[in-house]
């Protein structure tokens, strides 16, 4: 019967269904199957729980390296909480310092985060309001994007840039100065190179134009900055409009409620050239960004880096539980087939 589907049709009659008579159609393909002996699995799951376990201890004591400050400013810098929970207020300045010390030296690399608490980045009508056409500077209708209600004022003049993520950019100044008995010293920082290099040179580009004030002509801030997009940086200006670094840095939204963005690093020069002393040091900080009304946090975090990244333990302690439970699980098996050998040895006398 099965010869009889392969024979050709005659008139009236419907085509078979079989399928042809090839070895991938009818599954003759060859094929591996691996044979699953009691060596093959308990080496698999010891080996795989050795090398979880190594890698784990490995990125936990690297993480453990990591020298980190952290200094939550939102209750030292109040009274210019309040100042700027109050809307009429937008165009007076607010100032506020905050004092630590450091007990030994923090050696090598230093950034600068500043830190956000109960922000939420991952709505979704948040993430996709923003125009990626926009952001790399070409003339684009946003009335037409995502960007709503963040798209034109009421006599039509468009938002450079538009969108709620670019209109609630985090923009705190924050300097740091290192107290010594006779001077204050400010710490020198570098505020660019702190991007992704993809960010910087593919995903955003300022309008072409003879200049940066001409390229962003007819158009208009958001509603919550203080001054257009091409005055972002006035002393650099490949560091401004799209390209400023602050800028991109804020634009790659968090997945969580409590994230920190890098902000500056400290420029390694004259007595910071292996990185800060030990000693007395003060933040000053323009308070810009409200956080009490949606009951934020703002923290500014001094941090030095590993092979593996910042002080992110998650990531060792994670390898650490897949290696025990692959280990405890290979044991388990180990003991199971132990016993039944046994009684089947028992069985067989």
């Amino acid at each position: 019967e099965n010869k009889m589907s392969f024979l050709p049709q005659k008139e009236g009659q419907h085509p078979s269904r079989c399928p042809d008579n090839s070895a991938f159609k009818q599954q003759k393909l060859p094929a591996w199957k691996p044979q699953l002996t009691i060596a093959t699995v308990l080496s698999t799951f010891f080996l795989t729980g050795a090398f979880c376990l190594s890698v784990g201890i490995c990125l936990i004591l690297s993480a453990n390296r990591v020298r980190e400050v952290q200094i939550d400013y939102s209750d030292k810098c109040s009274d210019c909480s309040k100042l700027r929970e109050n809307s009429s207020n937008w165009n007076k300045e607010c100032h506020c310092s905050v004092n630590f010390t450091l007990k030994e030296d923090i050696l090598g690399d230093v950034f600068m985060y500043y830190g956000l608490q109960n922000f939420y980045q991952n709505h979704r009508r948040y993430v996709i309001s923003r125009s990626d056409a926009q952001l790399l500077g070409r003339n684009v209708n946003i009335e037409k994007s995502y960007c709503a209600p963040f798209t034109t004022y009421q006599n039509g003049t468009p938002m450079a840039p538009c969108g709620a993520i670019a209109n609630s950019m985090f923009n705190d100044t924050i300097d740091l100065f290192y107290n010594l008995k006779s001077s204050v010293i400010q710490v020198p920082l570098l505020k660019t190179g702190n991007s992704w290099w993809t960010d910087k040179n593919v995903k955003f580009h300022n309008p072409k134009a003879y200049n940066l004030s001409s390229a962003f002509a007819g158009t208009a801030r958001p509603p919550y900055w203080w001054k257009p997009v091409y005055l972002l940086d006035e002393e650099d200006e490949r560091n401004n409009g799209y390209l400023n670094d602050d800028f991109i840095i804020w634009m790659r939204v968090s997945a969580f409620a409590t994230f920190r963005n890098l902000y500056r690093r400290v420029h390694r020069i004259r007595q910071f050239a292996a990185g800060l002393p030990a000693g007395n040091y003060t933040f000053h900080i323009s308070y810009n960004f409200p956080v009490t009304k949606f009951k934020g946090r703002k923290h500014v975090i001094l941090s030095t880096v590993v092979w593996c990244g910042g002080s992110n333990p998650f990531l060792g302690i994670a390898y650490v539980v897949s290696g025990a439970a692959a280990t405890l699980t290979g044991f388990v098996i180990t003991a199971i087939h132990l016993k039944l050998r046994k009684k089947k040895t028992y069985f067989q006398k």
